[in-house]
């Protein structure tokens, strides 16, 4: 499963000289904890978060300290500048991932970076959509009978060019069950690696045999 079957095809953004004030409410409204930040084009310039507005809140009372400061003291110091847009506090190097990217590469990279969303770039640069934990978590809520229907139809059909009825296929629970007598030991692996990278498949029991093994052929000396 790609990154594009499921992103959010129409994130919430907002401006760099949008308002914190104004960002804020926007994420209360939609109830989402960071909005994407674009320029006029559409192209990614950030992202604002739940945390940049606690950083925020943080140091609000930092300048009056040193104002304070100096006036008693007259070290000169400056007031740490006050931050009144989404520019001001936004991040703007950004983790970003493109649509054709897997599922498990937008699940690796959250769990690296230690990120809850990941923006998904076009070839343009500019921002068609946004993934999630939550996304990713909801890919495994992918029923037992769409697993099997993907696994006979798109890996045995169409990738493997093999007949559907040689296979015997059982999904419960995530946990993928097969059976039957394949050509050869590659196909057996390569079946089973298949079935193990779809979304959703939480094991592979394989009770697949083959008829002859390739690896001996290939290694075998010429008579």
């Amino acid at each position: 499963m790609k990154v594009r079957d499921m992103m959010t095809t129409d994130p919430i953004s907002v401006r760099g000289d949008t308002s914190l004030k104004e960002a804020a409410r926007i994420m209360v409204r939609h109830k989402v904890s960071g909005l994407t930040v674009i320029d006029d084009v559409g192209r990614l310039i950030g992202i604002v978060t739940e945390d940049d507005f606690l950083r925020r809140e943080a140091t609000r009372d930092r300048p009056y300290r040193l104002s304070l400061l100096d006036a008693l003291f007259g070290d000169g110091e400056e007031s740490i500048p006050v931050a009144e847009t989404v520019a001001d506090v936004m991040t703007d190097k950004v983790i970003t991932i493109a649509a054709d990217a897997v599922i498990g590469e937008a699940a690796r990279l959250m769990a690296t970076r230690n990120v809850k969303r990941v923006p998904v770039i076009g070839d343009d640069g500019k921002l068609v959509g946004i993934i999630s934990r939550a996304d990713v978590v909801n890919a495994f809520t992918k029923p037992d009978d769409v697993v099997e229907d993907e696994i006979r139809e798109d890996i045995v059909r169409r990738l493997l060019f093999l007949d559907p009825d040689t296979v015997e296929v059982n999904v419960t629970d995530g946990v993928v069950r097969l059976g039957g007598e394949l050509e050869n030991r590659t196909e057996v692996h390569l079946l089973e690696e298949l079935v193990r990278r779809i979304v959703g498949v939480v094991r592979v029991d394989s009770e697949l045999t083959y008829r002859f093994d390739d690896r001996k052929i290939e290694g075998s000396s010429p008579i």
